[in-house]
């Protein structure tokens, strides 16, 4: 099996906001959801809650975006935030509904169950670092979950006590490690990067570290709320 490759390279900002809230971070990547899917064992309608309001989180994630591209202050930044909106409507959100299908969902079956709490609590999380703050703020509240699923994926095909025959959940997991949403994380944190050196200086981490942990235990307590609803 292929060793653990972590999407953000050492020193990056994204890796010193996740070393400086490893605990929250760890609680996240390594949340019990997660170790359920990997055996195999995480209860099917816990996931097909997960995968419901993973879908009505993909409609505040494509606004998100939206946002960012507003907060831009160059073209690139502008264009990739555009970029991002366009896969998220144009892709993501197809994919999802194919995936979902699979699982005996249809497309009124998702839109026919309101946002669980705490899919709210995180989506509007975003918006309102992103609306108070700017691009770099925005992109920081996104990026445990941007990120993170490339990580947590990554580190599951790489364990060697991952179920891989008759695991329900293998094709999730090997989305997220496949080349293409590795693609997208590793720009993500390629864009973090350009975004601190033109817009923080060392005065400013703090407060990019206490958003960070913010959005880490919200992506957390969303794992939660799949187990609570199995």
């Amino acid at each position: 099996m292929p060793p653990f490759r972590d999407p953000a390279p050492k020193g990056s900002l994204f890796d010193r906001l996740r070393g400086a809230n490893e605990p929250v971070w760890l609680s996240y990547v390594r949340h019990d959801f997660v170790r359920r899917l990997a055996a195999g064992t995480l209860p099917e309608p816990a996931f097909r809650f997960y995968l419901i309001q993973d879908y009505l989180f993909l409609v505040q994630f494509a606004r998100a975006y939206a946002l960012a591209a507003y907060k831009a202050d160059t073209l690139d930044d502008m264009r990739q935030a555009a970029n991002s909106m366009r896969v998220i409507l144009d892709d993501e959100m197809n994919l999802h509904v194919k995936f979902c299908a699979g699982w005996g969902l249809t497309i009124d079956d998702i839109l026919k169950v309101p946002e669980a709490p705490q899919c709210m609590a995180y989506t509007r999380f975003v918006l309102e670092a992103g609306n108070a703050g700017d691009i770099l703020d925005l992109l920081v509240a996104l990026a445990p979950c941007v990120v993170g699923y490339a990580e947590i994926a990554n580190r599951l095909v790489a364990d060697p006590a991952t179920r891989r025959d008759g695991n329900p959940y293998r094709e999730w997991i090997e989305t997220y490690a496949g080349e293409d949403y590795q693609q997208v994380a590793a720009k993500a944190v390629a864009q973090l990067d350009r975004l601190e050196a033109r817009r923080a200086g060392s005065g400013r981490f703090p407060a990019l570290v206490k958003l960070f942990a913010g959005a880490s235990k919200l992506e957390a307590d969303f794992w939660q709320m799949g187990l609570d609803a199995a």
